[in-house]
């Protein structure tokens, strides 16, 4: 069963999701916010195809921030990426920076106003890096970051990226740590399960802590629907 949910899912989202790119082209030369209505348009499309194809439910605990927050969410699956933009009131992406130049996805991201960055760390791009999330934050977003850097699988943790402590310093703003447990349901694979993801929004870590202090507490609270952790 979990493998024809799947089939179907591929057959209706993925199409789906060229119509929305395509549109994303289209009214770029607007602006962002009809880009950012074509983003959520796209994240609600992926919602309606998990829970009536795949049978997949979400549920959410905790504060969902309303105000400008650099929310850090564990990472294990596509599921999150898109279900973020639905749950935060469009939100500014760290993604990697490769992503924003793949053909045509490439540029409605940008359009939308995804924050690049290049895992190898370069001075330049930190400085890119930085300079998008300020513009996000002046325009009242949200940042979304996902600060181990990567997707890991479920019971796994990964040491937290330079890239969160750079913005945590610079920013200024609280941190929402997000836990969650998308990799259960909804692997990195072709075959996806039914069952529920649980959106965990933790209370905000006020700004201004040493960076070793802010780590500890970020991994901690996204690795908290984990259990006890391998390390990845």
């Amino acid at each position: 069963m979990a493998l024809i949910r799947s089939i179907l899912f591929a057959l209706f989202f993925y199409p789906g999701s060229v119509g929305a790119v395509t549109l994303a082209l289209i009214v770029a030369p607007l602006g962002t916010t009809p880009v950012l209505k074509v983003s959520r348009g796209w994240a609600y499309w992926h919602r309606w195809c998990a829970r009536w194809l795949l049978g997949i439910r979400i549920r959410v605990e905790g504060v969902i921030p309303q105000e400008p927050a650099l929310v850090a969410a564990k990472h294990e699956s596509m599921f999150e990426t898109l279900e973020l933009i639905i749950l935060l009131p469009d939100p500014a992406v760290v993604v990697k920076q490769e992503l924003t130049e793949i053909f045509g996805w490439g540029r409605a991201a940008r359009a939308h106003g995804v924050i690049p960055v290049d895992r190898e760390g370069s001075a330049t791009a930190l400085r890119i890096m930085m300079r998008a999330a300020k513009a996000a934050v002046a325009a009242g977003r949200s940042i979304v970051i996902f600060p181990e850097g990567t997707r890991t699988a479920p019971g796994t943790r990964a040491p937290l990226r330079p890239g969160f402590a750079g913005l945590y310093r610079t920013l200024g703003l609280p941190v929402v740590p997000v836990a969650l447990d998308s990799g259960r349901v909804y692997p990195k694979g072709f075959v996806k399960h039914s069952g529920t993801v649980t959106f965990r929004f933790g209370p905000p870590i006020v700004p201004g802590l040493k960076r070793e202090a802010i780590e500890t507490q970020v991994l901690d609270a996204i690795n908290a629907l984990n259990g006890p952790v391998r390390q990845a």
